[in-house]
């Protein structure tokens, strides 16, 4: 997936990061491939991801929500948009998939916190797995003050 990926779960903080990707996809010309993780338990004898029968509705609806968030925010462009924007959506690990994306990405943007609901925290874990351990440069988008 060349091109810029970025990560959203819903959270303010990563709405935030889609418009800043989507809005440098378009300063750039650059694919924007928008991915949200239906984040999964560990198995806790394999470390595998736990997979249950709701999971896939579950990532349905993530779905559904990213791509109408897309939608939005690529409509609120002032100029001309990127020459793609695709969303997809998986079930697993949220900075695992991240990490495996920016292998093949030039770019890769998160959001400074998401869902996770550690407001104390500066980074989220996500951001900060995937700055550590992406293939790529990333950009962390900070929370307005």
């Amino acid at each position: 997936m060349p091109g810029i990926i970025v990560g959203t779960d819903g959270s303010a903080h990563s709405a935030r990061a889609l418009e800043w990707a989507v809005s440098e996809g378009a300063l750039r010309q650059a694919p924007v491939s928008v991915l949200t993780v239906n984040s999964v338990p560990a198995n806790p004898f394999t470390g595998s991801p736990t997979i249950v029968a709701n999971d896939s509705a579950q990532q349905q609806m993530l779905l559904e929500a990213a791509q109408e968030l897309t939608g939005k925010v690529t409509s609120q462009l002032t100029g001309p948009p990127p020459p793609s924007v695709t969303v997809r959506a998986m079930t697993g690990y949220p900075a695992k998939e991240l990490i495996e994306a920016s292998r093949d990405a030039d770019l890769v943007v998160v959001g400074s916190r998401g869902g996770g609901g550690f407001a104390r925290l500066l980074l989220g874990s996500v951001s900060s797995q995937v700055t550590q351990h992406a293939h790529c440069p990333v950009v962390v988008v900070p929370g307005e003050k």
